[in-house]
């Protein structure tokens, strides 16, 4: 008897994990049900019950017409009546852009042999020439002080050089003149730019993320292409694209633009096209541009172009010196100064041609900006500020070795170390996430859900990372000037964290929102068919959705059971992974359990309002997106060649990926609506806890010393950054003072023996006092010439490297006043 149900339970338990089908269960029931008749555990009235208990619906379920007569179409009419309500522009939304890896990782069961397949992101030849030629020069001919403090705007001759370098046209095939570059090489090209000057990576980033020649591209007639591609590649056109309205931000679509389709004359010819009314905001090159692409309703009340009165929104371009075409003047967003600001136009005229793909895709334009701003948000934002952030942990940690407090550089201390632990290795886990989102593009996908995990956890890492930079330089950071390497990035931030979908609406409403829904093997199948209108066909697809659905799940529970009482150690993990990192693979398998077990659960249990849950969708959420950024991480390692210097930062970047993950979930269990759930989830998927912590005080010290320390595994961390010369900008003295500090430490240690004797007093650390040390050492034949120069050319560095910018008590005074006099003139010009 005893064997007879340990049986029944280890078979059961088989059955359920690897997904068996209908027919695989009739034939263990009966298989199982014949064993007890034959051994005598059971007699005829037993075996009887135990027939029609099991076999009976085991036979049920295997006959397909009779399954889903008595169950399925059923379960189809009452998944009708709970199913959550879905716009059409909602519906179009979600089924935008393609699924990856994320779709594993949702899965509760990472592939991780395709997973170790994929290549590593690479530059061509003529893409690491560009970078460090073209890039370079530009750099060379931008910064944030004079953008921001001089010309309010990208320099001219810097301008200038990005339209005929051909940055504006990274994107566009070399046969329309463009550079043709990979999605990787654009976010090399904005990431070095954004390590340099705001202005400059955005100028570049705009025309060649969301914007007309994107769209063009992908959705543009020949005629449109032939001539407006060439003309954007050389910058002969500057685009830009209104999007955002006053009352539809991230709702974009709401937007209330409206263009009504009539017949109209354009250059003395009658013909078809739109009347469109408008009023934008935030609209980046807007104040300069020559086309701008513009999204708005479109309505045909009169039917000119077919039965539906609402096609819906539609995008067009139309040349901004376009009679109606108002330009505003700028906005002035947080001291960051690309241009951006409001343009409006009311009962405009447009031809039907200057629809973006013709009269084809009139309708279809929400379609259209979801699929790209998908590819554009998995580059333009996450290499911006993953740019901001090597400028703040390569400079950040130079001063952190050279500045002294105490007599001790302010690097040993370990609250400071504490921040500059956080500050390396969040940007691992960034440049991590940035290169894999990069590749996932250049792969051919439109990333929605890997978009929005990278442009939200990347703009908030930065945020951390430039605070904590902040904090390290203190007195120095909060002082303009030109030798300020923080203080813009630390202004502008928010910007980031704000535009492309504000950060909270991308955390709580897109990344799960659409993750569950696309991400998810069955959900989007279900609600297709629940929305079929043949019965027969919607019974038969949703039968299939439904029970391959119901095996997903219980698979999973039996996993994660499973993993609860091992800690997933017998999980799979790739065959040529790092065997240091084998660890972080099997955790990755239980969380991606979790996670799904948790969406599943929850779908079930608060159905169509779940959506409305964003605490809840938001945890779940952060759950999917620490597994993507964990398994980035140890991509990042892998594409790196494995270099053991690496190994703090991945795994401090693993930690803490795991560590925020597990808060997520426990967040989840914390605050379920159905505390009975919760206690089961808990109970049944993680009965030993879940044992991962933030990364130790040991492991962030030696984080901390790798960012101070010159070598191989600090160059990779801030590897595609900019690194000015001293004859190009005084923020080099910088990096020049820190690539000697180990020369001068070593001079400084053999010298202790002298001023433990007396002969020589401790290394002072003003400037004047300084120089007098070196030449006392000199006097007493302590150092070589060479070495006193080398230490008289650290002290001038250093002193030049911890300056802090003054000016005069007037600054800004006669620059302020010259501009209330050219504002006034200009008032009284427009008037007249």
């Amino acid at each position: 008897m005893t064997l007879w149900i340990l049986a029944w339970v280890s078979g059961v338990s088989a059955l359920l994990f690897y997904r068996a089908h209908a027919w695989q269960w009739l034939t263990a029931s009966l298989v199982w049900v014949g064993a007890g008749a034959v051994s005598g555990v059971t007699g005829t009235a037993a075996t009887v019950l135990l027939a029609v208990v099991f076999v009976l619906p085991a036979l049920m379920l295997s006959l397909g017409p009779l399954r889903r007569a008595w169950i399925t179409a059923p379960m189809l009419a009452k998944f009708r009546t709970i199913m959550p309500e879905m716009s059409e522009t909602e519906k179009d939304a979600i089924e935008a852009g393609t699924v990856w890896w994320e779709a594993d990782l949702f899965s509760g069961r990472p592939d991780w042999q395709k997973f170790t397949a994929l290549p590593a992101p690479a530059l061509s030849a003529d893409e690491q020439a560009f970078l460090d030629n073209e890039v370079e020069h530009l750099c060379d001919l931008s910064n944030d002080w004079e953008s921001t403090q001089v010309w309010q705007d990208l320099p001219p001759k810097a301008w200038q050089y990005a339209k005929d370098a051909g940055f504006l046209g990274m994107i566009i095939p070399k046969r329309y003149g463009g550079l043709e570059f990979s999605a990787y090489a654009h976010s090399q090209v904005v990431m070095k730019l954004a390590s340099r000057c705001s202005a400059a990576a955005v100028s570049v980033m705009v025309p060649n993320s969301l914007g007309p020649a994107e769209l063009l591209l992908h959705y543009g007639t020949e005629a449109q292409k032939d001539y407006y591609l060439p003309r954007l590649a050389k910058g002969d056109e500057i685009p830009c694209f209104a999007l955002t309205s006053p009352y539809a931000g991230s709702d974009a679509a709401a937007i209330p633009d409206i263009g009504i389709v009539c017949r109209g004359i354009h250059e003395g010819r009658e013909m078809l096209g739109f009347r469109v009314t408008w009023s934008k905001r935030y609209i980046t090159l807007g104040p300069i541009a020559t086309v701008l692409g513009l999204a708005f309703r479109a309505l045909d009340p009169d039917h000119l172009l077919g039965d539906d009165g609402t096609p819906g929104i539609t995008c067009a371009l139309i040349p901004t010196n376009h009679p109606g075409v108002v330009i505003g003047r700028r906005h002035w967003p947080l001291n960051a100064v690309f241009q951006n600001g409001p343009n409006s136009g009311k009962d405009v005229f447009i031809p039907l041609d200057w629809v973006i793909g013709g009269r084809a895709q009139v309708g279809q334009g929400w379609r259209m900006l979801m699929e790209c701003l998908a590819a554009g948000r998995a580059i333009s934002l996450p290499s911006s500020n993953v740019g901001y952030s090597k400028i703040a942990v390569r400079a950040t940690g130079a001063y952190a070795a050279v500045r002294r407090q105490f007599r001790t550089p302010i690097g040993k201390f370990e609250g400071v170390q504490e921040a500059l632990a956080r500050m390396a290795g969040n940007l691992y886990t960034m440049d991590a996430a940035r290169r894999m989102a990069a590749l996932a593009v250049d792969l051919g996908e439109k990333p929605s859900v890997i978009s929005a995990i990278a442009k939200y956890h990347v703009t908030e890492r930065a945020r951390k990372v430039v605070n904590d930079g902040m904090d390290v330089v203190a007195g120095k950071g909060i002082c303009m000037g030109p030798n300020n390497f923080l203080a813009r990035a630390y202004q502008q931030i928010p910007v980031s964290i704000t535009v492309e979908g504000a950060n909270i609406m991308t955390r709580c409403l897109m990344i799960f929102g659409q993750g569950a829904i696309r991400c998810h093997p069955y959900v989007l199948k279900e609600l297709a068919a629940a929305q079929t209108a043949d019965r027969a066909t919607a019974v038969r697809a949703f039968d299939d959705a439904l029970f391959g659905h119901l095996s997903f799940v219980t698979s999973n529970i039996v996993r994660g059971a499973l993993h609860g009482v091992t800690h997933a150690r017998f999980s799979a993990v790739p065959s040529n992974a790092a065997p240091e990192l084998l660890a972080y693979y099997r955790a990755a398998n239980r969380l991606s359990t979790l996670l799904a077990i948790a969406a599943d659960v929850s779908m079930a249990v608060l159905g169509g309002s779940l959506k409305r849950r964003e605490r809840l969708t938001g945890r779940l959420g952060d759950m999917l997106s620490q597994l993507f950024l964990l398994t980035a991480t140890l991509k990042r390692y892998e594409d790196e060649g494995r270099p053991a210097a690496d190994l703090p930062l991945v795994h401090w970047a693993a930690q803490d990926a795991l560590w925020q993950a597990r808060e997520a979930f426990e967040g989840v269990l914390a605050n379920y609506p159905s505390r009975v759930v919760a206690w089961w989830m808990r109970w049944k998927l993680t009965p030993l806890g879940l044992p991962y912590a933030k990364p130790s005080d040991a492991l962030a010290t030696q984080v901390a010393e790798l960012m101070q320390t010159p070598g191989d595994a600090r160059e990779r961390l801030i590897a595609g950054s900019y690194s000015p010369r001293p004859e190009i900008d005084g923020l080099a003295y910088g990096e020049l003072v820190f690539q000697m500090t180990p020369q001068v430490t070593a001079i400084e240690q053999r010298l202790r023996m002298a001023v433990k004797e007396g002969r020589l007093p401790t290394m002072p650390q003003s400037l004047p006092e300084f120089s007098a040390w070196v030449e006392h050492a000199a006097t007493l034949h302590l150092v070589s010439d060479g070495e006193r120069q080398a230490l008289a050319q650290y002290a001038d560095y250093a002193a030049r490297a911890v300056a802090v910018d003054d000016f005069p008590p007037d600054f800004g005074r006669l620059a302020d006043m010259q501009h209330a006099q050219h504002a006034e003139a200009a008032d009284e010009a427009l008037t007249l």
